[in-house]
């Protein structure tokens, strides 16, 4: 039986270290995710499918589970179990400028609310999580991705 004196320490990707010495916590996790997704709610773009998708009845539930998902990614916390491309690819009108918007709105909110090394490990996670849905949405929906390229930043004004 290993004791955690005889267990190898887990290895922390340096990215996340420098964030945890930032303050990376939960906390954290929970500002960006709220203020994220209410700003998200209200946007031109991708406000509709969240407000057509979620329902003001399960929106906290919703929050609840974003929040595990980049705790387990972020933190190693193993909370989130769930499958989320499933979810995705039921929103028939995701394209790709709804993922660039998303990813938009969430570098913004990153970058105000996290010191550097934080913010860009936010964004450098969100920018793989993205571009893997859309391109997976793309695959399950037939569509050739052999020359599909990484989604181009959209600027907010």
């Amino acid at each position: 039986m290993s004791t955690p004196e005889t267990e190898p320490l887990r290895r922390i990707h340096p990215d996340i270290a420098r964030a945890l010495r930032e303050g990376l916590d939960e906390a954290t996790i929970r500002r960006v995710v709220d203020r994220f997704y209410a700003v998200a709610r209200e946007d031109d773009v991708i406000g509709p499918i969240f407000l057509r998708v979620v329902p003001d009845e399960n929106w906290q539930a919703h929050l609840d589970t974003i929040v595990d998902f980049w705790s387990s990614m972020l933190l190693g916390s193993g909370r989130y179990d769930g499958r989320p491309m499933p979810k995705h690819m039921a929103i028939p009108e995701l394209v790709d400028a709804h993922f660039m918007r998303w990813l938009a709105l969430f570098r913004r909110t990153v970058e105000e609310l996290c010191p550097p090394a934080t913010a860009a490990l936010f964004v450098n996670r969100s920018e793989r999580v993205g571009n893997s849905f859309r391109i997976n949405i793309k695959m399950r929906r037939g569509e050739k991705i052999i020359h599909v390229a990484p989604l181009q930043r959209e600027e907010l004004a």
